[in-house]
C-alpha cells in the first residue's frame, strides 16, 4: 500500500495528457503595451500577468478587496490618496482608479501570504513532528494525554528545556534520555507515512506550478472553446451560477462560534450539491419517475404527457452543461467537463436523449439500432453517481483498483475455459436423447408419437373402459437438456457459469450421470469445489479488500484507525433519557426503586417471552383452543398495562415519555388495550390476527431491554446507514436494468418461469423480476425464457412490441452482468460494511480508546446534571459534570487545575458561552484522552492543535489578569486599612492635642525664673524616649523633662486656642509647663517650639514618604509569595 501510495504521488505531478498538449507548442505570453504614459523612449510590450500586479481591470474585485478592508483605514485614507493621485494629469483615468485599490491589495496580498508561509511551515513542522512515550503513572487518560501535551511542547523549546534540565536530578536526566529514545524510535516508524503525505503535498504544487506556467505562456489555455477568456464577465456569471451552494458550515464565519441548529442534519443534506446539481436532480428522478409508465403498449412515441417530461429533461440538461462548459472549459481545461468517465457519461446520456427527442422513432424494429438508442436511454439514472459526490466516491473506491479485480476475473474465466474444454471432449453430442422415452437410439427418432396431457385436475380422473388419457400427437425431436449442453466451448462455459452460481449444479450433474455414467459426476463436483469454494470465494475477497484499500482510511495507523472507530461510535452514543430518582422516600421513590430493580426487567423480559410463545399455534376463531390462548394474553396485557402505570408514577409523565423505548411500549400497550376491548365486543377472526400482531409488536420491545440485543440493533442500524450510498447505488443500477428489461422482454411469451406473476411487461413488474434475482432464485431458468427463439414464437420485424420472441444475446449479456455486479460486487459490499460495524461495538476493551463503561457513566454523569433532559445544558454546568467524573475520565484539581481550566474554556469558546450538546462534551473529552499527534489525521491534528495552542494562551491570559486582580484587591485592601490606620493615628492624635492644649483643670501661673532655665536646657535636648510619633508639624522638634509627682500639684498656665499653621506667616509659641493628668497619673512636659510652617510640612511630607516606602516592600514581598503560590 506505501509503494502503491508513493506510485500515485509520482504520477499527480504530472498533468493530464489534455494539458499537456498545449506544451507542444511554442510559447507565446500574452504581451501588452502602455500608451497613456509620456515618454522619449518607445516603451516595449510587457507581459500581461506582470501588469496585472500593479493595474486591477476589474471593478468588481476591486470592490471585493474594498469590502474586506477595514472601514476606519479606509474612510480616513480615501481623500488624501485620491487628492493626491488626481493631480497627476498624465496618468490614465482607469490608472487614476485604480492605485487606491492597488495599495489596498498589496496589502492583503501581503497579509494573505504571511498566513500562507505560517500555516505551510505549521503544515511542515507537523509532517516532522515529535512523538512522545505516554508516562507510566497509572492515572486517568485525561491527565496523560495532557501531560503528554506538556512534555511535547517542552521539547519543542529546547533552549528553555536545556535552562531548566541544568538543575535537574540524575534520574530525571535518565528519564528524559529514555522519552528521546521512545520519540526518535516513534517517529522512525511513522517516517515514511509523512514522506508520503509530503510527497503528496509537492506533488500538487508541482502541477500547480505548471498550470501557472501554462496559463502565462499559453494565451489559449484555460478558455472554454478557444473563445471565451479567462476572465470574462459572461464565464464568471457562468461560475457563480455553477457553483453557488448552501453554506451548510456549523460555524458562524464572522465569529467562529458554534451554531446550534436544530435542523443541522438537513442543513448538511441542502450542503451536499450544488443549487444547479440539486435541480438536476430533481429533473432527472422526476424522468425517471415518467420512464416507469412506459411499457411495450404504452410508448413515449406515441404518449405526449411522457414527451413532455422527456422534452424538459433535455432542455434542463442542454443549459446545465451549457453552463458548466462555459465556467468550467469542455477537454483542455484544467477544472473541464471531460475530465474523467463521469463526464464522459454525461455528455453520453445527454446526446443519447437529444438524438431521441430529435428522431422520435415511430416504429422500432426488434434488434435495429433504434432499440439499441432505446436500451442505452434507459442509463439515465445513472446521472444521480455524477450528481451526488458520495456516490462518486463509492464508485470511486469500488473501481479505484480494478486491475486486481480484472486479473481476479481472468483467472476465473481460465479455469471456466479449462473445464468448458475438457467437458466438450467428455459430453460433445452425449447429452441429447430422443423426446420419445421409448426411442433409444438416434436412428429411430423420427416420426410422430403421442403424449398425454396431465393437469392436477384429472389426475384422479377414473376413465371408462377402453379410453385413453387426454393427449396429442408431436413430432420425435432428437434434442439436448433444454438449457444447456456441452456441444461447443461457448456452449459450455454458459453452463459453466450456470454452476458457479450454485444455481441448476444438481441438475446438471443426474443429467451426466443418466446419460454418460456415474463417473462422469465427479467433473462437476470438481469444478464445484475449485470455482466456487476457492475461485468465486477469491474474487470476494478481492472486491472487498480492494474496495476497503481504496478508502480514505488506507494510510491510517492502528491508532488513527481506532480513533475513526471512537467517533463512529461517539456519533449513535446518545444520553440515557432516565429522570432521576425522587427525592423523599415516599410511594413515587418506592416505584422508581421497584421500576429499575434487574429483577424487575428480567421478569417483563420473560413475561413478553411467554407472550409471544402463544403464537406457536394458529389463532383460528373457529378452533377452541383459540380462546383460553387469548385469555392468557389478555392477562398478559393487563400485567404490561400495569408495568407502564408503574413507571409513569415513578418518573412522572414528562420523565416517562423522555425515552423513545419507553413511547414504544406505551403504543404497544395502548394498542393492547385496544385489542382486548374490541376481542370481547366483537370476538371474530380480525380481532384475533389483531392480537398476534400486537403480541409480535410486544416482542421487537425485549431488543432493547437487553444490552446485547440492543448493540446488535444499533449495529444493524448503523450498517443501514452507513450502507445507506450503496444501497441507493444498487437501487439505481436496478432501475436501469427494469427499464432495458422493458425494452428488450417487454413482450416475450410466458414459459417456464416467465409468467404472469414474473415478467417484463412493465417497470415494476420488471424490479419484482431483478429483486428476484438479485437473491440467486431461478435467474438462469428466467434468462433461458428470455432467449427464446422461432419456432418457438413468433417473430415480427415491423416493430418489437409485436412480437413475443426473446433477444439471444441481449439476455445473456444482460443477466450475466446483471448476476456479476449485483450479487458477486454489491451484495458482498454491504456484507463487509456490517462486518466492519459488528467488529467496530463487539471489540475488545484493549483495542478502545474509550471503553463501553466510560461512555456509560459519562451517559450517567450528564444525566446528573442534565436535570430537564432537554439533551443540552448552560456552559457554565460543564465544570459541574466534569468534576462528577470518575474513573478513566476523571480530572483530578489537585494536579490537573489547568487541564480543567483548558477543558471548561474550550467550551465556552467553541459556543460563545451558550448551551452545549451531549454531543460536544463528549467529543471534547475524546478529544483530550488521545494523544493527538498519534491519532488524528494531518488536517484534523493541524486545526486541533492551533486551537488547543489558542485555549492556552487564552486561558493563560485570564490566569496572569485574575492574578493582577487579586493583587490590586489586596493591595487596595492594605491601603485602606493604612489609611484606616493613618486616620485613627491622626484623631488620637488631635485627641492628645486637645488634652495637651486644653485641659479640663490647668490653672496658669507665673513660671520662675529657674524653670524657665530648666526648659531653656531641656529644649535643647530632644526627647528620645516618646512612645507615639505624631504626624504633626508641632510635633517635629520636641522637648520636655518629667516632673515628679510633687510638682504636678502646682498651679500651670493656661493657653488660647492652639491651631495647626494654615497661612506662611512665621509664628512662635512658648510654652512653659503643663500639666497633664492620664489615669489618676499627674505628668509635667514642658515644650517649647519655634518652627516655620514651610519646613514643618516638608518634614511631614519626608515621613509619609518613608512610611509608604516601609508598607510598599511588605506589599511587593507579600505579592512575590502570591505569584510562587500561583
Amino acid at each position: 500500500q506505501l509503494k502503491q501510495s508513493e506510485a500515485n504521488a509520482d504520477t499527480k505531478e504530472k498533468l493530464p495528457l489534455r494539458l499537456r498538449i498545449f506544451e507542444k507548442f511554442p510559447n507565446r505570453p500574452q504581451m501588452v503595451k502602455i500608451s497613456k504614459l509620456p515618454s522619449d523612449f518607445t516603451v516595449p510590450k510587457i507581459r500581461e500577468s506582470f501588469m496585472k500586479q500593479f493595474i486591477d481591470r476589474q471593478q468588481q474585485d476591486t470592490s471585493c478587496l474594498l469590502r474586506r478592508l477595514p472601514s476606519a483605514s479606509s474612510s480616513s485614507c480615501d481623500h488624501s490618496k485620491r487628492s493626491a493621485i488626481e493631480e497627476n494629469k498624465y496618468i490614465d483615468q482607469k490608472l487614476r482608479k485604480s492605485v487606491f485599490s492597488i495599495r489596498a491589495r498589496n496589502l492583503l496580498e501581503k497579509e494573505t501570504a504571511i498566513n500562507k508561509i505560517l500555516r505551510a511551515c505549521t503544515r511542515q513542522r507537523m509532517l516532522s513532528g515529535s512523538f512522545e512515550g505516554q508516562p507510566t503513572k497509572e492515572r486517568s487518560i485525561l491527565s496523560v494525554q495532557h501531560h503528554i501535551r506538556q512534555e511535547r511542547r517542552s521539547l519543542r523549546h529546547g533552549s528553555n528545556s536545556q535552562r531548566i534540565s541544568r538543575g535537574k536530578s540524575l534520574e530525571t536526566l535518565t528519564q528524559d534520555h529514555s522519552n528521546t529514545v521512545r520519540y526518535r524510535n516513534a517517529q522512525r516508524e511513522d517516517s515514511e507515512i509523512k514522506m508520503i503525505q509530503e510527497k503528496k503535498e509537492q506533488a500538487e504544487m508541482k502541477r500547480k506550478v505548471q498550470e501557472e506556467e501554462l496559463r502565462e505562456n499559453h494565451p489559449y489555455f484555460d478558455k472554454p472553446l478557444f473563445i471565451v477568456g479567462r476572465e470574462h464577465r459572461f464565464r464568471n456569471f457562468c461560475r457563480v451560477v455553477v457553483r453557488a451552494r448552501f453554506n451548510a458550515s456549523k460555524t458562524d464565519p464572522v465569529t467562529g462560534a458554534v451554531k446550534n441548529t436544530k435542523y443541522h442534519q438537513l442543513y448538511d443534506l441542502l450542503g451536499l450539491v450544488t443549487y444547479l446539481d440539486w435541480v438536476m436532480i430533481i429533473v432527472t428522478i422526476c424522468s425517471c419517475i415518467s420512464m416507469m409508465f412506459e411499457s411495450p403498449f404504452r410508448r413515449v412515441m406515441h404518449a405526449p404527457t411522457l414527451q413532455i417530461a422527456e422534452y424538459v429533461f433535455v432542455i434542463f440538461m442542454s443549459i446545465e452543461l451549457n453552463l458548466k462548459i462555459m465556467a468550467d472549459g469542455l477537454f483542455f481545461t484544467p477544472t473541464a467537463v471531460i475530465r474523467d468517465f463521469g463526464g464522459v457519461m454525461d455528455i453520453f446520456i445527454y446526446l443519447v436523449s437529444l438524438i431521441f427527442l430529435c428522431w422520435m422513432p415511430q416504429n422500432v424494429p426488434a434488434k435495429s439500432g433504434a432499440q439499441l438508442l432505446m436500451v442505452l436511454r434507459c442509463l439515465r439514472p445513472l446521472r444521480i453517481f455524477k450528481l451526488v459526490p458520495q456516490m462518486r466516491k463509492v464508485v470511486r473506491e469500488l473501481f479505484s483498483g480494478f486491475k486486481e479485480i480484472f486479473l481476479v476475473s481472468i483467472l476465473l474465466l481460465t479455469l471456466m475455459l479449462v473445464f468448458a474444454s475438457f467437458g466438450v471432449q467428455l459430453f460433445a453430442g452425449k447429452l441429447a436423447k430422443c423426446n420419445d422415452p421409448h426411442i433409444i437410439s438416434r436412428e429411430d427418432c423420427h416420426g410422430i408419437f403421442r403424449i398425454n396431457v396431465s393437469v392436477s385436475k384429472n389426475l384422479n380422473l377414473k376413465l371408462r373402459p377402453g379410453e385413453k388419457k387426454p393427449g396429442f400427437w408431436v413430432p420425435r425431436v432428437w434434442a439436448n437438456p433444454r438449457n444447456f449442453n456441452f456441444d461447443n466451448v461457448g456452449n459450455a462455459m454458459l453452463a459453466l457459469f450456470e454452476v458457479l452460481s450454485l444455481k441448476g449444479w444438481v441438475e446438471v450433474r443426474d443429467v451426466i450421470i443418466h446419460r454418460v455414467g456415474p463417473i462422469h459426476g465427479i467433473y462437476i463436483h470438481v469444478f464445484v469445489f475449485l470455482g466456487c469454494m476457492i475461485g468465486l470465494t477469491l474474487f470476494v475477497g478481492v472486491v472487498i479488500a480492494n474496495f476497503n484499500e481504496n478508502k480514505v482510511l488506507t494510510l491510517l495507523t492502528v491508532d488513527q484507525r481506532r480513533w475513526e472507530d471512537l467517533k463512529s461510535r461517539l456519533k449513535i452514543a446518545q444520553p440515557l433519557h432516565l429522570p432521576p430518582r425522587p427525592d423523599n422516600d415516599g410511594f413515587r421513590a418506592k416505584m422508581y426503586d421497584i421500576t429499575q430493580h434487574p429483577f424487575f426487567k428480567r421478569t417483563i423480559a420473560v413475561l413478553v417471552l411467554a407472550q409471544s410463545v402463544l403464537l406457536s399455534v394458529k389463532w383460528d376463531a373457529a378452533d377452541p383452543v383459540t380462546v383460553p390462548l387469548a385469555t392468557m394474553s389478555v392477562v398478559f396485557t393487563f400485567i404490561f398495562v400495569l408495568e407502564v402505570t408503574m413507571k409513569i408514577i415513578a418518573m412522572s409523565p414528562s420523565g416517562f415519555w423522555q425515552s423513545r423505548r419507553n413511547r414504544y411500549d406505551l403504543l404497544v400497550t395502548s394498542l393492547g388495550v385496544i385489542w382486548v376491548i374490541l376481542h370481547f365486543a366483537l370476538l371474530n377472526a380480525y380481532t384475533y390476527m389483531m392480537g398476534a400482531c400486537v403480541i409480535v409488536f410486544r416482542f421487537f420491545s425485549i431488543c432493547g431491554k437487553h444490552v446485547t440485543l440492543k448493540m446488535l440493533l444499533l449495529t444493524v442500524v448503523v450498517s443501514m446507514y452507513k450502507s445507506f450510498f450503496i444501497i441507493v447505488g444498487m437501487f439505481l443500477l436496478l432501475l436501469c436494468y427494469a427499464f432495458a428489461g422493458v425494452v428488450l422482454f417487454g413482450t416475450v411469451k410466458y414459459g417456464e418461469n416467465i409468467n404472469r406473476h414474473a415478467n417484463f411487461s412493465s417497470a415494476g413488474k420488471a424490479i419484482t423480476v431483478l429483486f428476484r434475482i438479485v437473491t440467486g432464485e431461478d435467474w438462469n431458468k428466467i434468462m433461458h425464457d428470455c432467449m427464446v427463439q422461432p419456432p418457438f414464437c413468433t417473430p415480427d420485424n415491423s416493430t418489437y412490441w409485436k412480437t413475443d420472441c426473446g433477444n439471444y444475446a441481449g439476455a445473456l449479456m444482460y443477466f450475466c452482468s446483471f448476476y456479476v455486479i449485483i450479487a458477486y460486487i454489491m451484495l458482498n459490499l454491504l456484507v463487509a460494511i456490517i462486518v466492519e460495524n459488528f467488529s467496530l461495538f463487539y471489540s475488545t476493551e484493549e483495542d478502545q480508546l474509550l471503553s463501553y463503561n466510560d461512555l456509560r457513566h459519562f451517559q450517567i454523569i450528564w444525566n446528573m446534571v442534565d436535570d430537564k433532559r432537554e439533551g443540552v445544558i448552560p456552559t457554565f454546568r460543564v465544570k459541574f459534570l466534569l468534576r462528577l467524573l470518575r474513573g478513566r475520565l476523571e480530572v483530578d484539581l489537585d494536579k490537573d487545575k489547568l487541564l480543567f481550566k483548558h477543558m471548561c474554556y474550550e467550551m465556552e469558546r467553541l459556543h460563545n458561552g451558550g448551551d452545549v450538546t451531549f454531543h460536544d462534551v463528549l467529543s471534547m473529552l475524546s478529544y483530550r484522552s488521545v494523544d493527538i499527534r498519534k491519532s488524528l489525521q494531518l488536517e484534523e491534528l493541524l486545526a486541533r492543535e492551533q486551537l488547543e495552542y489558542t485555549i492556552e494562551e487564552e486561558v493563560a491570559k485570564q490566569t496572569i489578569r485574575m492574578w493582577l486582580k487579586k493583587c490590586l484587591k489586596r493591595i487596595r485592601a492594605k491601603q485602606q486599612q493604612s489609611c484606616s490606620i493613618i486616620h485613627s493615628l491622626r484623631e488620637s492624635q488631635q485627641q492628645e492635642l486637645s488634652r495637651f492644649l486644653n485641659p479640663p483643670s490647668i490653672e496658669t501661673t507665673q513660671p520662675s525664673e529657674e524653670m524657665n532655665a530648666i526648659n531653656q536646657d531641656n529644649s535643647a535636648q530632644p526627647e528620645t524616649s516618646s512612645q507615639q510619633q505624631l504626624l504633626s508639624p508641632t510635633l517635629s522638634d520636641r522637648g520636655g523633662y518629667r516632673q515628679d509627682s510633687a510638682d504636678a500639684g502646682k498651679p500651670q498656665r493656661k493657653f488660647g486656642q492652639w491651631r495647626l499653621p494654615s497661612a506662611p506667616k512665621p509664628i512662635s509659641h512658648s510654652v512653659s509647663s503643663v500639666n497633664l493628668r492620664f489615669g489618676g497619673r499627674s505628668t509635667m512636659k514642658s515644650v517649647v517650639c519655634k518652627m516655620n510652617p514651610m519646613s514643618d510640612a516638608a518634614s511631614c511630607g519626608s515621613e509619609v514618604k518613608k512610611w509608604w516606602t516601609r508598607q510598599l516592600t511588605v506589599e511587593s514581598d507579600e505579592s512575590g509569595e502570591d505569584l510562587l503560590d500561583i
